[in-house]
């Protein structure tokens, strides 16, 4: 069997995932490839992640900017937006929506629709036509404007201002519009798209568009069986060599869909110093180490939550960089491990730690990436939607 070690482990992570100078990606859409999707729940962090693969290779060279990730997103439409794997949202290379949707976001679809209707139903609003009813009726009122807020579709289908009380008789009761969930149904179903934030690229306040705006004829349906199987391929692709616990746990599967994918995509097995491994049937050469390199990741970075074990590259960091429920924070990385942790102060200063010792030449890569990622974040202020304690210590 063949074996694969952690330096060569990493040595993968820094070209596949576009980190290393030589290795950088030339636009938004290949940065998103080369980790099969931009976790997305912090707006901030698509545009961030895709900075830290896009960065010039010289100093002398120009990034990749703001405007640019915006135009791929919202006007070349190269990228979408949409809830993918363990039900979290990402920014997807557009192509790959609709693998995405037949392998994982149409079950959760199934599921938030069922609860719904419960919850509409125990409020006596209607039952699961009324709802379908309300969900056609906003589509068709999204289409007639083209691209619409959640505010303006309430003007045009006054039924998704309908309230629902949850949580009744508790402490923290509270009344709650279904217009976030026809929405979320819509967007889960494929149907409708988050576009154009109103506000900066931080913002959370989507404007709406059809799908159709997106993918010309729509989602177009593909196979569940072969959806996952592509979804595979292309996490190995990525992230090879990963376990069988990591793909379960990145795709959110259970046990069965992952083995029947992963057996149907050829894959074969190597050793991961003790632990059993899978790589595409093509990826068993071996890859040479890059130059030295230095990244700033920001928090929730696909690179950084792409493995559920995750020793050989967090080593004994992990109780600073993450949160109580498992969200990393904002990280700096040197040659494929985690040495470190960054944050913004609120004068926009990125600010940075090590936790471990390194040579005077990391040290001074990884000031001038600072300095970088000070200079192209600007006057924005990039505050991680889930605060870890050494992320809240630098920005203090």
């Amino acid at each position: 069997m063949r074996h694969i070690g952690i330096e060569e482990r990493r040595a993968r992570l820094g070209v596949r995932h576009r980190l290393a100078a030589a290795a950088r990606a030339a636009t938004p859409a290949d940065a998103a490839r080369s980790v099969v999707a931009l976790h997305a729940t912090d707006p901030a962090s698509v545009f961030l992640s895709v900075q830290a693969r896009t960065v010039a290779a010289a100093a002398d060279d120009v990034d990749v900017d703001v405007e640019a990730i915006e135009r791929a997103l919202y006007d070349e439409r190269t990228l979408s937006r949409m809830l993918g794997m363990r039900r979290t949202m990402f920014v997807v290379p557009t192509e790959l929506a609709p693998v995405i949707q037949a392998a994982c976001t149409s079950a959760i679809a199934a599921v938030q629709r069922r609860r719904y209707t419960q919850f509409i139903s125990d409020a006596g609003l209607g039952d699961g036509a009324w709802l379908a009813d309300v969900e056609s009726s906003t589509a068709r009122a999204l289409a007639a404007r083209g691209e619409a807020t959640a505010a303006q579709l309430s003007m045009d289908e006054p039924r998704l201002r309908s309230q629902v009380l949850m949580a009744a008789g508790k402490p923290y009761e509270s009344r709650t519009n279904i217009t976030t969930w026809v929405l979320f149904l819509l967007a889960a179903d494929g149907r409708i798209v988050r576009g154009r934030p109103s506000g900066s690229w931080t913002s959370t306040q989507w404007r709406w568009s059809p799908v159709e705006e997106w993918l010309p004829g729509g989602m177009v349906e593909v196979p569940v069986e072969e959806a996952r199987v592509e979804l595979v391929r292309r996490w190995l692709a990525a992230f090879g060599p990963g376990t069988v616990a990591d793909l379960r746990w990145w795709t959110g599967w259970t046990a069965a869909h992952v083995k029947r994918a992963v057996a149907a995509a050829g894959a074969v097995e190597v050793e991961l110093d003790g632990t059993t491994g899978l790589v595409l049937p093509d990826d068993l050469e071996p890859v040479a180490s890059p130059e030295p390199w230095v990244a700033l990741l920001p928090a929730l970075d696909p690179t950084a939550m792409g493995w559920q074990e995750r020793s050989w590259y967090l080593g004994a960091h992990a109780p600073v960089l993450f949160d109580r429920s498992g969200n990393i924070g904002p990280t700096v990385w040197s040659d494929g491990r985690i040495i470190g942790g960054w944050a913004q102060r609120a004068d926009g200063e990125v600010v940075y730690r090590l936790l471990e010792d390194v040579g005077g030449d990391t040290v001074a890569a990884v000031e001038a990436a600072g300095a970088r990622l000070t200079k192209w974040i600007g006057d924005v202020r990039v505050i991680p939607r889930f605060r870890t304690p050494l992320e809240r210590e630098l920005s203090a």
